[in-house]
């Protein structure tokens, strides 16, 4: 493994962690009685204000976007983001940490379903497999196996499932967005625009009057700036040394260790059938990860090989 490399890795390794503590933090706030709408307003509000510090300092020419795009940025934040916020947490408040979060992770299963039915790609062997493994592996996290689990995490479970289609829509509309702007013009935009659904169906800038304590304000920082602005730099920096579909694979490791985290400071356990769905779930990715790699690279190595058989040397 090469310098550049390891420090991919690295990158997205720490972006999936810190991810991952915040949904446990998220977690523990709720429990001392801070709602999931402060906590959404909070970190889209700070999140963005802390991106626009950055990039007046080091990159103004992030803030440029083109009018005519401005709509469609207003939509993806305002509606999409707000969303995907909303219903993220919303789920982590009545479920466990580390199954809200895999049930998030069902996104891009159905980003998959989708371009079969919609874009009309070819259904292979590899999706299939993924999409039964990652039903069968949501049925048993969600403890379709037990009623009576069933029952008690009902809500939670609908909201877990809401985040995972609004951050598949998060996806597909933000990938088309990046390809005129740069990621972190498209993170910033999506954030900053997600906050002002939050000041107008929410008592506005709620958090200069809730009288929150300063462990509730180091955890609801916490969560704008290492959870939101942090992570999301440190995995943009990771695809730039690996591909994407490796820095997808790798950021599994957000549920694995959101799971631990939750273990060791709320005392959250998982059941072993739970566990067992993560897993297929988490595998369910992997796999349609690998055969995406594989697509994009099998163009290049056809390119290369037409370029060699071409060369000087073979005539």
């Amino acid at each position: 493994m090469t310098n550049k490399s390891t420090k991919g890795y690295l990158c997205v390794i720490s972006a999936a962690i810190l991810w991952a503590a915040s949904g446990t933090i998220g977690k523990g706030l709720f429990a001392g009685g801070i709602t999931p709408l402060d906590v959404v307003q909070v970190r889209a509000t700070f999140g963005s204000l802390f991106l626009a510090l950055c990039f007046g300092i080091r990159a103004r020419h992030l803030f440029r976007i083109q009018g005519k795009d401005l709509w469609f940025l207003l939509f993806l934040g305002c509606v999409v983001m707000a969303l995907v916020q909303l219903t993220y947490f919303t789920a982590i408040s009545k479920i466990q940490v580390a199954a809200a979060i895999l049930l998030q992770y069902l996104a891009p299963i159905l980003v998959a379903f989708y371009s079969v039915c919609f874009w009309k790609e070819r259904l292979t062997a590899f999706k299939l497999l993924s999409l039964l493994l990652s039903f069968i592996g949501c049925y048993l996290v969600v403890g379709g196996y037990n009623l009576q689990l069933l029952q008690l995490n009902r809500a939670g479970i609908l909201w877990g499932l809401a985040s995972a289609v609004c951050y598949a829509s998060y996806a597909l509309l933000g990938e088309r967005a990046m390809h005129r702007y740069s990621p972190w013009t498209v993170l910033f935009y999506a954030l900053l625009f997600s906050a002002i659904p939050w000041h107008i169906f929410y008592p506005p800038f709620h958090y200069l009057v809730a009288g929150f304590t300063w462990s509730q304000w180091t955890g609801l920082l916490y969560i704008a700036f290492l959870g939101t602005a942090l992570p999301f730099g440190l995995y943009f920096v990771g695809i730039n040394y690996i591909r994407s579909t490796r820095a997808s694979i790798t950021a599994t490791l957000e549920p694995i260790s959101a799971g631990f985290i939750a273990y060791l400071f709320l005392g959250e356990t998982l059941e072993l059938f739970q566990v067992l769905g993560g897993i297929l779930v988490i595998t369910a990715i992997v796999l349609l990860q690998l055969r995406s790699e594989k697509d994009e690279l099998a163009p290049e190595l056809i390119r290369a090989q037409a370029t060699q058989s071409n060369s000087p040397d073979d005539r």
